[in-house]
């Protein structure tokens, strides 16, 4: 089992009226266990906008217990919301695609950003920039990474294959690029100036922000205006699309790039996050007999 926000392991039993699975199947479960399934956005498949989601980790279930997550020997879900893991995808970097890999993949797809040729930027290289990254090469788009760190250059293109690297502190690389972009996917979660990246995109641009900064974002409206600018966020993506999204990666060979750790180190490995030192997702091998 590999365990945290999202967990993947193969299905140990299954009750009465389960159709889906059989005990031995891959299985997965991402950032939900249920929703009211009842709603428009559960109708529409966008259970991850559903009022009465249910989070896997720390979210209120319908018994009023609290959610704890992956970090347990095993998990009882309601079919609805486990995944087939597929046969070609390692569990353990396979495993954050049901969270860095659907929060990246959602908005690529639902903004359009995912047609060949497309000229694509990603801010900030970490646990879920470097998805974007290899979600943009797979969809055949011309990748851009921006970045406040200039040594993340040679990560960024030589590892990751990206096609081209700002330092956004150079003002010269910034204003060389203005109005070159046709999209952006922001996943920065610390304050930042959006304004200078909304400079990048083209007309038509879109800027989807996956990132949570803790305080309000100021932009200002000429940018938009002139230029018929999107500036928007997202999620998770849904049940089907993250189906969608795991059958994608397995064609195409997209998994995470992880560190494996055992659940002794967890205290050290949450001190190293704090750090940023981690490329780019730890996976908690909690029973030792993962499959790698």
């Amino acid at each position: 089992m590999v365990p945290g926000h999202e967990i993947v392991g193969e299905v140990v039993a299954v009750g009465a009226n389960v159709k889906s699975f059989s005990p031995g199947d891959r299985a997965a479960i991402g950032c939900m266990v249920n929703s009211c399934q009842s709603c428009p956005n559960c109708s529409a498949n966008q259970e991850q906008y559903c009022p009465k989601c249910i989070f896997t980790y720390n979210g209120v279930d319908v018994d009023g217990s609290v959610t704890q997550g992956g970090y347990s020997t095993s998990i009882t879900c309601n079919e609805k919301f486990v995944l087939k893991f597929p046969n070609s995808l390692p569990m353990d970097a396979g495993a954050p695609l049901l969270c860095a890999g659907i929060t990246t993949y959602s908005p690529m797809r639902y903004f359009g950003l995912d047609k060949p040729g497309m000229k694509i930027g990603v801010v900030g290289l970490g646990g879920l920039g470097h998805m974007a990254v290899k979600f943009g090469k797979a969809f055949g788009c011309h990748v851009t990474v921006i970045s406040t760190s200039a040594s993340k250059k040679e990560e960024a293109i030589s590892r990751l294959g990206a096609d081209a690297f700002i330092v956004s502190k150079n003002d010269d690389e910034m204003k060389a690029a203005a109005n070159t972009l046709d999209g952006i996917v922001d996943t920065v979660s610390a304050q930042h100036d959006l304004q200078s990246y909304v400079s990048l995109l083209t007309i038509n641009g879109k800027m989807v922000l996956v990132g949570a900064p803790p305080e309000p974002m100021k932009i200002g409206a000429f940018d938009l205006l002139f230029g018929r600018k999107l500036v928007a966020g997202s999620l998770i993506g849904g049940i089907k699309e993250t189906q969608e999204m795991l059958d994608f990666c397995a064609e195409k060979g997209v998994v995470s790039d992880i560190e494996k750790i055992s659940g002794d180190y967890v205290n050290t490995a949450l001190e190293r996050m704090y750090k940023s030192d981690v490329r780019y997702r730890f996976v908690i091998d909690v029973q030792g007999t993962m499959a790698a």
